[in-house]
């Protein structure tokens, strides 16, 4: 946290930080991680006074989804996607991270991924868990969604990141 902390006062002068909103998103598989690694991650960021962006909080009733997670990850400073074992099962997950890493190339957007019990590998390569879904995705999507999410996945599997073999609840 002190990292995301640092990287937040570091990154003012980049060219996302003009017009920032929250200074992190995070982006995680509800069923996953909400109740437990997300929501701690959550809390100490707030209570380290960083303006964190966490769709149940910050999603209001009556307004569309989509275009409001795509602003919110458009208006931060730093992302952190939360790679779990269902991640990629959720369309929107998968919608979020293809942002972040369009972001990331266009603004200079700080990502610091999170591989929580899922391997960079498995991310990067859309293996182990990642291969099923990917093979379901493809009877629903078309090619060209299907190859942006999978470069998406690819670019920020290659990140450094922290990597959480254990389960931390």
């Amino acid at each position: 946290m002190a990292a995301a902390q640092a990287s937040s006062s570091s990154s003012s002068s980049s060219s996302s930080s003009g017009s920032a909103t929250y200074d992190v998103f995070l982006s995680f598989h509800g069923k996953d991680v909400r109740q437990n690694f997300a929501d701690h991650l959550y809390h100490a960021l707030i209570n380290a006074g960083i303006k964190t962006f966490r769709d149940e909080d910050e999603l209001r009733e009556g307004k569309e989804i989509g275009p409001e997670l795509l602003d919110a990850i458009q208006k931060s400073r730093i992302c952190i996607p939360i790679f779990s074992e269902n991640y990629t099962s959720s369309k929107w997950c998968l919608n979020e991270v293809a942002e972040i890493s369009e972001c990331r190339r266009t603004k200079d957007q700080i990502v610091m991924p999170i591989f929580y019990k899922v391997g960079p590998t498995d991310v990067r390569n859309q293996t182990g868990t990642f291969e099923k879904v990917f093979q379901e995705h493809q009877m629903r999507f078309n090619e060209t969604t299907i190859q942006k999410w999978r470069n998406a996945l690819k670019e920020v599997g290659n990140l450094k990141g922290w990597h959480s073999e254990k389960d931390t609840t």
